[in-house]
């Protein structure tokens, strides 16, 4: 019986001196990405899921994950850290297929002394129990919060995972209690329900324990250790509603869709005006970020071109429309000659391009014949 203790306590030693050791390398700048053993990822050497960027931060690769339909849930993800307590999961830039398996967005969390803070839980069940033993590779410490920015499905349908965590809190935007009602959702959760039927099992509609107030720009702050976390809700700007998170001592702001890296933007179900108005105030009240952490795509440093790229291409798209409205062009022939020469080379281009376009015909038709 002593012996069996003995190893048991000698096996636990080893693993946390493991867990020791990879955290410290990452904060003497090694190579970022851990793997799923937990021992520091060698970016030299293949990976077992796929091309993985060597750096999460001001990368222009493009992650390229194969996701194993048979993995076990409780193998780790490859995760990057981006400062002492703070890591992101890079998804594809790509939309769901068999390979990523609804690893096409991003998601992170934040370790504290007290507990682990979680932004979006990955596009299924399945990829949220994988994120799930990815923090437990990490750190021992509970999950406490898990904040999900909006409700589209690579953001949003791993949820349910969450859901059986003892005192976790879950925080959404209140315009998902909508989406949850909506057609929308229906045929969403239909369409992956066929092409990865496995994955989806045990899916739930997102429910939230605290929904943020209704009012765009309004914050709520949560404490967890040393970490103070501002939740911002950013309106109707690219979803149902949506929300940015702000990490205050450490200037890192999670924008979620707001802004889209190295990918054309989409906006399906948001709102083009409001989210200029979003950018505009995003530059205002934080001038002090150091870091940027997209819902697609690398993080990125000051001046963040992101950003810009983001207004700009909305802003363009905006004129072209209004001014084919303006010129009595119908949507149809609107939509199939607007072209960003600039904008061909960048990944889902041919995918989102005319779909904005079409979305945004309808917002400036509507905007025409409201101020007639």
């Amino acid at each position: 019986m002593k012996t069996t203790n003995l190893i048991k306590n000698w096996k636990k030693l080893l693993r946390r001196s493991i867990l020791v050791v990879a955290a410290f390398s990452g904060l003497l700048l090694m190579p970022e990405v851990y793997a799923a053993n937990c021992v520091v990822f060698d970016k030299n050497k293949p990976s077992s899921v796929g091309r993985l960027p060597d750096s999460a931060i001001d990368s222009d690769q493009l992650p390229q994950l194969k996701i194993d339909a048979d993995a076990a849930t409780d193998l780790a993800l490859p995760v990057y850290k981006l400062t002492h307590n703070s890591y992101m999961l890079l998804g594809n830039i790509s939309t769901l297929n068999q390979d990523n398996r609804g690893f096409n967005a991003n998601a992170g969390f934040i370790v504290t002394q007290q507990g682990v803070i979680v932004i979006d839980s990955l596009g299924t069940p399945l990829l949220a129990k994988r994120l799930l033993a990815t923090i437990r590779c990490i750190t021992d410490k509970p999950v406490k919060f898990l904040i999900v920015t909006h409700n589209h499905p690579d953001h949003a349908y791993g949820s349910s995972a969450f859901n059986d965590i003892e005192s976790i809190t879950i925080i959404a935007h209140p315009a998902t209690l909508a989406y949850n009602q909506s057609e929308t959702l229906e045929s969403s959760v239909n369409y992956r329900k066929q092409m990865l039927s496995q994955d989806m099992i045990g899916f739930e509609p997102l429910q939230a324990d605290i929904y943020l107030e209704a009012e765009p720009f309004t914050r709520k702050r949560i404490r967890l250790g040393d970490e103070i976390i501002d939740i911002y809700n950013t309106g109707k700007h690219h979803s149902y509603g949506d929300l940015v998170v702000h990490q205050v001592e450490q200037k890192v702001l999670w924008i979620s869709d707001l802004a889209f890296n190295q990918r054309t933007t989409y906006l399906g179900d948001g709102d083009s005006a409001q989210l200029l108005k979003a950018l505009d105030w995003l530059l205002q009240t934080f001038p002090n970020t150091q870091l940027m952490v997209p819902g697609h795509g690398s993080a990125q440093t000051a001046p963040f071109p992101m950003l810009a790229k983001t207004r700009d291409y909305v802003t363009r798209m905006r004129s072209a429309m209004s001014q084919a409205i303006d010129d009595g062009v119908g949507m149809l022939d609107a939509v199939r000659v607007v072209e960003f020469e600039d904008w061909k080379n960048m990944p889902l281009y041919e995918m989102n391009q005319r779909a904005n376009a079409n979305f945004i015909y309808r917002e400036m038709e509507k905007e025409y014949f409201d101020n007639f």
